[in-house]
């Protein structure tokens, strides 16, 4: 049976089930201007701490990226940074944290952490973030994974970003059921409590296995069936 066409009852059989092992954390190489950002980014890491949750981020030093990376990492749970080699110079400063793969752009650093997560959560962050959360959603809404996409949305940061999700709805642009895609919380607590219990509900615009799946690191088609 294809797992991906199974029907709602076992969906939810497996998201009341669902425990991540590694969380894909998107944040800014900048900590930002409000000390909320940098105490958010702190708090988080200790959820994942507590939980024994490993890492997956951006690769530096610095910013949120270098904040959770560091608490992680102090709290013993395994950190991976995915990073391209032109940004080494200037997203690391000084020693690295935990594992750090090196990869030759954009897209692999993005394919690589999907790849590597069973969830996806992004803090505040600039384009950067929000284009890498984005592709996240996007690549949820065209069937390419369904794993839990998530918004941590501290201190109203990300009030305007999900209006227009909203707005899209209304407009006619985005799907109500697609809008589900996007789980969003105000504290790190709440928001993975939310994504354990995320369902897609929305119709994938194709089949996980039409994707040329094995270029963006995840399983060929036929290892995507049960006997």
């Amino acid at each position: 049976m294809c797992l991906y066409c199974v029907g709602g009852g076992r969906r939810k059989m497996e998201a009341s089930n669902r425990r991540f092992n590694r969380i894909c954390v998107f944040c800014g190489s900048r900590s930002g201007n409000k000390t909320a950002f940098s105490d958010a980014a702190l708090d988080l890491g200790k959820e994942l701490v507590e939980r024994r949750i490993d890492l997956v981020y951006g690769g530096g030093s610095v910013g949120l990226m270098g904040l959770i990376a560091k608490t992680v990492y102090d709290g013993g749970c395994h950190v991976l940074g995915v990073i391209p080699t032109a940004l080494m110079p200037i997203e690391i400063s000084g020693h690295t944290v935990g594992e750090v793969k090196t990869v030759a752009d954009m897209h692999e650093r993005k394919a690589e952490m999907a790849r590597q997560a069973d969830a996806f959560i992004a803090l505040p962050g600039g384009y950067g973030t929000m284009e890498e959360l984005l592709e996240m959603i996007t690549w949820s809404q065209l069937g390419i994974h369904d794993k839990p996409v998530g918004l941590l949305n501290v201190d109203g940061y990300y009030n305007c970003l999900l209006a227009l999700f909203d707005k899209g709805v209304e407009e006619g642009f985005i799907k109500p059921s697609a809008r589900h895609i996007v789980v969003s919380a105000p504290t790190g607590k709440e928001l993975i409590a939310r994504m354990e219990e995320y369902v897609p509900i929305h119709d994938r615009v194709a089949p996980r296995r039409n994707w040329e799946i094995e270029r963006l690191g995840y399983p060929a088609a036929s290892d995507l069936h049960s006997s």
